[in-house]
């Protein structure tokens, strides 16, 4: 486990060194919403989106500075999407990854710039002749990620979790809601390597298999760290969905089977990935971090 650490930390460095470059200092009357940008992109975090990107698309001999420019974008999504899940009208949070969230630090008017800043930097960034040489893949990586992040992925996901308390949602419509809140944009960062190397179709299928399962596996810890877990240690606050009354995998299956299914779906993601051999080994490594983590 200590090799996935450190590649975890490289990918992190990477991405970091990434969007200190691509995220300006700002000057004049606007400097306020880039500092909020940085403020929010720089905070740290472990990016596993990142290294999702950055790890498949090694197994397809990606240029690691298309692999890199692409990590960072999904980076900036993710962000912005914290940004704004953080908010009164969203989340209401005041601490992420241990310090103020972004509208506490500036405020709300500048984190849901800081946040629209980000998502549409992103774009910027994949649609760019440094990304890749073809302009059919830089397409083709904004057209996915726009998918998962839209209406009908990300964005929607969040709009059902806004209404979950007033629903008496089972198991299949929690399933749902997570996939599209959080799912499809671990399915983006796992695919976007197999786009940036050309890769088959059942390549990405492949990768989108072992997406799925590692992003139920993530939301199922996730849930089990909001009831079980520790604000000082998680860097945010606990106990969130039980008190606004949501379901969660915890709440309908129980603590311990619902550690048993992680572990289970964090198996088969692994088994997804037996095509690509020993090229796959970090993502498999991933697999084991995600539902061991306790943060």
């Amino acid at each position: 486990m200590r090799q996935f650490e450190d590649a975890l930390a490289e990918s992190a460095r990477l991405t970091d060194d990434a969007l200190d470059e691509l995220i300006p200092e700002g000057e004049g009357p606007e400097s306020r919403v880039l500092d909020a940008m940085r403020y929010s992109a720089l905070a740290g975090g472990k990016r596993i989106r990142p290294f999702m990107v950055i790890n498949s698309a090694e197994i397809f001999n990606v240029d690691r500075a298309h692999a890199v420019r692409t990590a960072a974008a999904v980076e900036m999504v993710h962000t912005y999407s914290l940004i704004h899940d953080d908010l009164p009208a969203m989340d209401d949070d005041d601490l992420r990854r241990g310090k103020p969230t972004c509208h506490v630090q500036f405020d709300e008017a500048t984190a849901i710039l800081a946040g629209d800043g980000l998502l549409t930097l992103a774009f910027e960034v994949l649609a760019g002749d440094e990304t890749h040489p073809s302009p059919d893949i830089r397409i083709k990586l904004v057209a996915e990620l726009s998918k998962a992040v839209g209406a009908h992925g990300m964005v929607g996901g969040q709009m059902i979790d806004l209404v979950a308390a007033d629903h008496d949602f089972g198991v299949p419509e929690i399933t749902r809601l997570q996939r599209m809140k959080t799912g499809d944009l671990i399915n983006f960062s796992c695919i976007a390597g197999a786009i940036l190397g050309r890769a088959s179709e059942h390549q990405v299928h492949v990768l989108s298999a072992y997406a799925h399962d590692l992003g139920l596996a993530f939301q199922i810890v996730d849930d089990l760290l909001d009831v079980e877990g520790d604000a000082a240690e998680l860097g945010k606050a606990a106990g969130k969905d039980e008190a606004a009354g949501k379901a969660t995998f915890v709440s309908l299956l129980g603590a311990e089977r619902a550690r048993g299914q992680a572990h289970m779906l964090a198996e088969q993601a692994i088994q997804h990935l037996a095509p690509f051999d020993d090229r796959a080994k970090p993502l498999c490594d991933l697999a084991e971090f995600v539902v061991k983590r306790r943060r």
